[in-house]
C-alpha cells in the first residue's frame, strides 16, 4: 500500500471517533508527513496548493467529495508520487519525516507542544498500520529523548494583577460596539475561571442570581456544556462551533462555581439591559447567534494595545483571553482556597491543577514560616555521663 492511500484510510477511521480540533490536527500531521514522503518535489504545482489540497480535502472525510477539478489533479499526482509503506522500514526516512513534523515552514523549530502532538498522531497512525497488518512493527523511536519535553506550567508573566485587569475590562466596557456585553463575558472569566468555550455555551438559566436585597450577593454559575470553535469544515453539521460535554468529565456532568458579588452585579445588569430570558444565550453575537471567537479575540487584543505599555503589549502579559482563567485560578490558590476545591471549580484534577499553577502560588511564605516556627523545637535532653 502506498502512504497516501493509507493516510486517507487512517483519516477516515479517525474522523468518527474524534472531535473537530483533533480531526484538524490529524489532517495537519498527515499533510506534513505526506509531503516528506513524496518521491519528487511538486514541479507543476505550488507547494502551498499541495498542502492545502491535502489538509483541506484529502484528509477531510466530509469535504473530500467537494474537491474541485484542480484539487483532484493535485491529489492524483500526490497518489502517484508518494512512497509505499515500505519507506517506514528505512530509519533514515523515518528521521526525515520526524524532522519535518518538528519544523515550521520557515525552517525554524516548531513549539515543543506542537512536535509532541504531531508525534502522538503519527504514533496512533503507526499502531493502526500494525493492527491492520500493513506494517510489522511500529517504526517510531521509543524511550527517553524520542519526544521533546514539554511543561504544562503557566508563565507567571502572563498573569494580570487587579489594577491591570480593571483597566483592561474598563476599556472593553467603554467600547462603542458591544462593549458592555464583552465586558460581562471577560468578567465571567476573571471572577469565575471557566474556559471560554464553556462561557459561550451558557444560557441565562445557568446563572443563579441572589435577590437584590439579600445580604449574600454571591451568585452561582452552572456549567454543563462546551462549544469550542473548530471551524465549519471540521464539524459533522457544518457549524463553526461543536457542542461537547465538559472537558475531562463524564457525559451530562455539571459543575457549579461561585461568582463574586462584583460578578453578580455585572451579570444582573447585563441580563436586564439586554432583556434576556431564561432560555436565551447569556452572551450573544450581534444577531443573537453564538458569540464568535474572532470577536472575542479582536476585542481583547484591542484592549491590550490601548491599555498596556508597548513593552507590556509585547510581553506575555494577558496575551490570550485564556489568561483571565489562569489569573482567576492562581488568585484562588493564593487566597488559600484548598487545591481540591479550586480543582472542582476549575474542572481539573488536583494533579493537573498543581502541575499548571503550583509555581505561581506566592504571598504565603510569611504565614508558612510562622506555622513552622510555632512547632516545637527539639527538646533539651539531660546530659549523660
Amino acid at each position: 500500500m502506498n502512504w497516501y492511500n493509507f493516510a486517507v484510510q487512517f483519516a477516515d477511521a479517525q474522523w468518527h471517533r474524534t472531535a473537530g480540533n483533533s480531526r484538524k490536527n490529524t489532517a495537519k500531521a498527515l499533510m506534513t508527513a505526506t509531503v516528506a514522503l513524496l518521491r519528487t518535489p511538486p514541479a507543476a504545482f505550488k507547494s502551498v496548493d499541495v498542502r492545502t489540497a491535502l489538509r483541506e480535502f484529502a484528509f477531510n472525510t466530509r469535504r473530500r467529495e467537494e474537491a474541485s477539478a484542480e484539487v483532484l489533479t493535485i491529489l492524483k499526482w500526490v497518489e502517484r508520487n508518494t512512497m509505499s509503506m515500505a519507506a517506514w522500514e528505512d530509519p533514515a526516512k523515518v528521521d526525515e519525516v520526524l524532522h519535518a513534523l518538528g519544523t515550521k515552514l520557515d525552517g525554524t523549530r516548531a513549539a515543543a507542544s506542537s512536535v509532541k502532538r504531531n508525534r502522538r498522531i503519527l504514533n496512533v497512525a503507526m499502531e493502526y498500520a500494525v493492527k491492520h497488518r500493513i506494517l510489522r512493527t511500529n517504526p517510531l523511536p521509543k524511550g527517553r529523548g524520542s519526544v521533546p519535553k514539554t511543561s504544562s506550567a503557566i508563565d507567571k508573566r502572563s498573569l494580570l494583577n487587579p489594577e491591570q485587569a480593571a483597566r483592561l475590562l474598563g476599556w472593553v466596557r467603554r467600547r462603542p460596539r458591544g462593549g458592555k456585553r464583552l465586558h460581562a463575558f471577560f468578567a465571567t472569566l476573571y471572577y469565575a475561571g471557566p474556559r471560554p468555550e464553556e462561557v459561550v455555551a451558557m444560557d441565562v438559566a445557568d446563572v443563579r442570581l441572589p435577590e437584590e436585597g439579600a445580604d449574600d450577593q454571591w451568585c452561582e454559575l452552572l456549567f454543563h456544556t462546551a462549544q469550542p470553535e473548530v471551524g465549519k469544515n471540521w464539524t459533522d453539521d457544518g457549524e463553526i462551533h461543536e457542542e461537547r460535554g465538559l472537558k475531562g468529565r463524564a457525559a451530562d456532568d455539571t459543575r457549579v462555581v461561585p461568582g463574586h458579588p462584583s460578578l453578580t452585579r455585572i451579570l444582573r445588569e447585563h441580563i436586564k439591559t439586554k432583556h434576556l430570558k431564561p432560555g436565551d444565550l447569556l452572551f450573544q453575537g450581534e444577531k443573537g447567534e453564538m458569540l464568535a471567537g474572532s470577536v472575542i479575540r479582536r476585542a481583547w487584543r484591542s484592549a491590550r494595545k490601548e491599555v498596556l505599555t508597548p513593552e507590556e503589549f509585547a510581553s506575555p502579559l494577558g496575551k490570550r483571553v485564556y489568561d483571565l482563567r489562569h489569573t482567576c485560578l492562581t488568585r484562588w490558590l493564593n487566597d488559600g482556597v484548598p487545591p481540591a476545591q479550586v480543582a472542582e471549580w476549575a474542572g481539573n484534577s488536583v494533579p493537573v491543577l498543581l502541575a499548571i499553577y503550583a509555581r505561581c502560588v506566592s504571598g504565603q511564605l510569611r504565614d508558612l514560616k510562622r506555622r513552622m516556627e510555632a512547632g516545637e523545637d527539639l527538646p533539651e535532653l539531660p546530659e549523660t555521663a
